[in-house]
């Protein structure tokens, strides 16, 4: 049995760290998901407060693991393993019969898995969870109490600055399709032999107060008395799906730039606010500013936005203001607003508010070179996540030096 809860330990131990700290490296996108959540069970009330609950869960389930790899405060660790397992099994079963959400976020966007491979997970979890819960009070102590209770608060500290400098500075790493480097138009494009997805069309019409489903092999193309309300496309076979597939751009009187944005080969800045009444005024005026220096040097400036045509209007400033879905500008850059640099499709920075570099860095005859040392990681994330790691580490090594001197053998 010390063997079982030995491995039992450690899996949970590990996998939890690892799912808390891929959530946390993308904050945003946890909270992203949170709203997916609200929405498909109808507690949209709920939406405002996503990006706490977001902090909270991975930092719980961060700490949990921490606690029962470490065994400092293990007995609270497992209770917060448990009760986390107890409310996450039954939903991820929830989510695998109805599918309201196809992907759980249970591991951010590092590694997708479909509900029914989240439950099966969940279970494998469950029962090593149950291991380490019944066999509980056979944990102890390792150092005094209250020594204990600061290591796990000082960890938590930490760990949920390292959140919310992810949010700040954009990710560490970057798990999203828009990374840096990728190739958008290459990322559209379906391998050959890859199958594309399958929809059954129908055309409702409607003729003497009587409506009809068609297919584009019976509808009434030659009878003029039926009259076309409406058109339906139903995913029938799921096929291959790109890794890019809603890129698109257009003005807001109509005219779709995409293609031009995409083939240019000079440099194009695209500063993306998902909702622009939502992003901070200084820091959209700082956009502002970038895109009539961009202008005065020739180098094409976009400002990107879900918002209505009437609030654009609000912003008229002489810059070319685009539009395009909301999800997909979520999924380009964590930030309102944040910035792209694209040069013939490839993406060569992506920066927030706080990591854009100055001004008169943008030249539209700057060197790829260039272009690499301005996209560089902010030099405060970087240190922080290494002293965070390094803390974390030692943490865990001197854990197994106290156990062995005496403490508690796991």
């Amino acid at each position: 049995m010390k063997i079982l809860r030995l491995i039992s330990r450690i899996i949970i131990g590990l996998l939890f760290m690892f799912s808390g700290f891929v959530k946390a490296v993308d904050p945003l996108g946890s909270a992203y998901k949170f709203n997916d959540y609200f929405q498909a069970f109808h507690l949209e009330f709920l939406k405002p407060f996503s990006l706490v609950l977001a902090i909270l869960l991975l930092t719980t389930e961060f700490i949990s693991g921490f606690s029962v790899l470490s065994g400092y405060r293990q007995k609270t660790g497992i209770w917060g393993v448990m009760i986390l397992m107890l409310i996450f099994t039954p939903l991820t079963l929830i989510l695998a019969v109805t599918n309201p959400v196809s992907d759980c976020g249970c591991f951010g966007d590092a590694i997708h898995l479909t509900n029914w491979q989240t439950f099966g997970k969940n279970i494998v979890l469950m029962i090593l969870a149950v291991i380490l819960f019944t066999q509980r009070n056979q944990v102890r102590q390792i150092i005094k109490v209250k020594k204990e209770w600061l290591i796990i608060l000082f960890v938590t500290v930490l760990f949920i600055g390292f959140s919310l400098l992810n949010l700040r500075y954009l990710q560490l790493f970057d798990f999203l399709p828009y990374k840096t480097g990728a190739n958008i138009p290459e990322s559209m494009i379906i391998p050959e032999g890859k199958a594309a997805d399958e929809y059954l069309t129908t055309f409702i019409y409607e003729k003497e107060g009587v409506r009809k489903e068609f297919t584009l092999e019976n509808y009434p193309a030659d009878d003029s008395t039926w009259i076309f309300v409406d058109q339906k496309s139903k995913l029938i076979k799921k096929g291959f799906t790109p890794p890019i597939y809603d890129f698109s751009l257009t003005t807001i009187e109509g005219e779709d730039l995409t293609e031009w944005i995409l083939a240019n080969p000079g440099y194009t800045i695209l500063m993306i606010s998902t909702k622009l009444n939502k992003a901070d005024k200084k820091e959209l005026d700082k956009g502002f500013d970038l895109g009539l220096w961009c202008n005065e040097k020739g180098m094409s400036f976009y400002v990107v936005t879900a918002s209505g045509t009437d609030e654009v209007k609000g912003y008229s400033n002489g810059l070319t203001i685009c539009t395009a879905d909301e999800t997909t500008l979520k999924t380009i850059v964590r930030a309102n607003p944040g910035y792209m640099l694209l040069k013939k499709g490839t993406i060569y920075g992506k920066w927030s508010s706080a990591t854009l570099p100055p001004k008169e860095q943008f030249i539209n005859g700057m060197t790829t070179e260039q272009a690499d040392k301005m996209n560089n990681k902010s030099l405060v994330l970087l240190i922080y996540s290494l002293l965070l790691s390094a803390i974390v580490i030692v943490l865990l090594i001197s854990s197994l030096f106290v156990r062995n001197k005496g403490g508690y053998e796991g």
